[in-house]
């Protein structure tokens, strides 16, 4: 990437207004570090990059700093110091001393339930390292030829944490923030779906820091996911509302109320995820090439039955919205992958007394994070991927036999009494050696 030693940055804000710098607030991401600014009221501001050393120079117009900035945690940002200095007599100069050429990026934010007026600055790493990548995905199978003949693939599902960073997402009455708990119950899904044979989960998010919504589901399309699952604890504006849902895509038909007020806060996200303050929720040509393709008809049709299911199983640990046995459909952003089946979990409603306790419970977490981890399980075992490991499995059950490891078995003597070969065994069981244990089910393949 070209870098200029001189990068001005315009401003979309004229006020002659002073105005107080009350707090900073800093959230490291994986490719990029935003700094977010709390103002008593707007301001104009302007951004230079310098180099050698690599700098990033920020003026705040008649303003003055009222809070103490080397208390900030700088580790994995990208800055190693922040100095400040009154400018011009009426000014706030703030200097961050670099590690890495990052480019910055600003816009304002207005106030809302939880901030006042925001001065939002993103640092963006030229050479992505992290999680969720900028680039845009070309509109491709999301699957390779290369793996679809490894026979033995892991199925793909991409976990999404929900809000993050400075979008805390729904608060409920004790002040319980979304974010977090999603966060929770989705590292709880992620860890239990590692421990299943057959499964490789990947986070969106592992972290505290947010992530725009176009750039979750491209991360699952550039990850070839076989699943995107959306994990969200939204609220209304009544406190009555309750239970678990899933949703998917909308197809045009008709949306309830509760869906569209849903997805209409969700969707929201990206003025915080965005740039300059405007959705990055663009007119997506990828998406509308594809819509008229009958692949997002199967897509859909996908979204929609393994929805089924995961509903299905949280229905046993839990009350569902409207007691409806049906999967919602809306137009949630997040879910508008083309190619990869989507669906969106809201775990209850914080704004819900009642549930706010539950979701702030870690062992009602954890249920619920199971119940999701167990509908995506069943769905995969009644139609496997073809080319994974769990469809090569089904194909061998008509060619094989099973056999329950006892005590004193070896390896090498279940293969002679079997009469087939050691490296038969270690290769159909996918062993990592001749080590076996009590109680294990090996497969045995015909002689």
């Amino acid at each position: 990437m070209r870098f200029w030693r001189l990068l001005p940055v315009l401003l979309l804000v004229n006020i002659a207004f002073a105005s107080d710098i009350a707090g900073v607030r800093i959230w490291p991401a994986p490719d990029n570090t935003r700094l977010v600014f709390d103002l008593s009221a707007p301001a104009e501001h302007s951004i230079l990059v310098l180099k050698n050393p690599t700098r990033v120079v920020l003026d705040i117009r008649g303003t003055q700093l009222s809070t103490d900035l080397t208390n900030l945690d700088l580790k994995d940002t990208g800055i190693n110091r922040i100095r400040s200095a009154v400018h011009n007599g009426k000014d706030i100069r703030i200097v961050l001393d670099m590690t890495e050429t990052m480019l910055p990026k600003s816009f304002a934010l207005p106030p809302n339930e939880q901030y006042g007026h925001r001065l939002v600055i993103d640092l963006e790493r030229s050479i992505l390292t992290g999680v969720v990548s900028n680039e845009s995905s070309a509109p491709v199978a999301n699957k390779t030829i290369e793996q679809y003949n490894n026979q033995k693939r892991d199925i793909i599902v991409v976990i999404d944490a929900g809000h993050g960073g400075e979008d805390p997402g729904a608060i409920g009455p004790t002040r319980l923030r979304e974010k977090n708990v999603v966060l929770a119950i989705a590292k709880e899904v992620y860890q239990q779906l590692e421990a299943t044979e057959g499964f490789k989960p990947i986070m969106v998010r592992n972290d505290d820091y947010i992530v725009a919504l176009k750039k979750r589901r491209e991360f699952a399309r550039q990850n070839n996911a076989d699943l995107f699952v959306s994990i969200h604890a939204d609220s209304f504006h009544k406190s009555s509302a309750s239970g678990a849902s899933v949703y998917a895509l909308s197809n045009g038909g008709v949306v309830s109320a509760v869906a569209k007020y849903l997805a209409d806060q969700e969707n929201s996200a990206d003025v915080i995820g965005g740039l300059n303050g405007v959705s990055l929720e663009d007119k997506d040509d990828v998406l509308k090439s594809v819509l008229v393709d009958l692949s997002m008809t199967a897509t859909l049709q996908r979204s929609l039955t393994v929805g089924s299911v995961v509903l299905e199983e949280l229905s046993k640990i839990t009350k569902l919205h409207g007691n409806s046995t049906k999967v919602g459909q809306a137009n949630f952003v997040v879910l508008k992958a083309p190619d990869v089946p989507s669906i969106l979990v809201e775990t209850g409603f914080i704004s819900n007394p009642t549930e706010e306790r539950n979701l702030g419970s870690p062992a009602y977490r954890k249920k619920l994070a199971t119940a999701i981890r167990n509908g995506v399980v069943k769905y995969f075992d009644k139609t496997p991927p073809e080319g994974s490991l769990i469809a090569w499995k089904q194909k061998q059950k008509g060619v094989t036999r099973q056999y329950v490891v006892a005590k004193g078995d070896t390896l090498s003597a279940i293969a002679v009494r079997n009469g087939v070969s050691v490296l038969q065994l270690i290769s159909l069981n996918r062993l990592t050696g001749n080590t076996i244990r009590v109680g294990q089910v090996l497969l045995i393949p015909d002689a």
